[in-house]
């Protein structure tokens, strides 16, 4: 990967606060500034009583950020270390790929006896392709272990040497990237909602784009 691509570092110990709002803005800012990719190290839980100053404004604010977060017209890539919970959890789902190595845990925060009820349940049930997993992580908060996380597509990778898949990764990566990349991702993500006739005007808009640009790239 590219020396030059913005990163940003996400340590799921620290609280919600509006200075992680902001930084998760400003990656996103720098990535569509620079058109290639985002790096995230994630890694880092929640510990103790971590939810007594959140409010439900904060909470919005911060799954917008990770919305954008999530459209963004360029390749996002995590490194995950280690225990993964909280903000680092919720970054971490909502990214395009994920490297891990064998260290990590997912672990879905407790409080006040039950998991934290936010977004992360709804990426883990739709992303999560083993359902048993999921339904522990989510219910009782049982951490899902690296080989888990893997089995059930939740990470792509499981590595000793996180820097050279991280390189690796980004050969992968320049096929495809902008606003196309974004179109596309937003295509996968409405299959599991949208119905075909819906669906359908959605890909041949895609389709009729592409054509389109390979027919300028011809005439040029």
């Amino acid at each position: 990967m590219d020396n030059d691509s913005p990163i940003l570092e996400v340590d799921g110990r620290r609280p919600l606060s509006a200075d992680r709002i902001d930084a998760i803005g400003e990656a996103c800012d720098r990535a569509e500034a620079h058109g290639g990719r985002l790096v995230l190290h994630v890694s880092g839980a929640p510990e103790g009583s971590w939810a007594d100053d959140l409010t439900v404004s904060l909470v919005s604010k911060w799954e917008r950020a990770l919305r954008r977060l999530e459209r963004l017209p360029a390749a996002t890539v995590a490194v995950v270390d280690g225990d993964v919970g909280g903000l680092a959890l919720d970054v971490l789902l909502a990214t395009d790929y994920r490297i891990a190595t064998g260290s990590v845990r997912l672990v879905l925060p407790v409080s006040d006896g039950a998991t934290w009820p936010g977004m992360a349940l709804y990426r883990l049930g739709r992303q999560g392709a083993g359902a048993a997993v999921i339904r522990r992580a989510v219910l009782f908060g049982t951490p899902v272990e690296a080989a888990e996380a893997l089995a059930v597509q939740l990470v792509d990778e499981v590595v000793d040497d996180p820097a050279r898949a991280l390189e690796l990764a980004g050969e992968r990566f320049t096929a495809v990237a902008g606003s196309e990349l974004a179109i596309r991702r937003q295509l996968m993500f409405e299959a599991s909602t949208n119905g075909f006739e819906e669906a359908l005007g959605a890909h041949l808009a895609a389709c009729d784009r592409a054509l389109r640009r390979a027919a300028a790239g011809v005439a040029s």
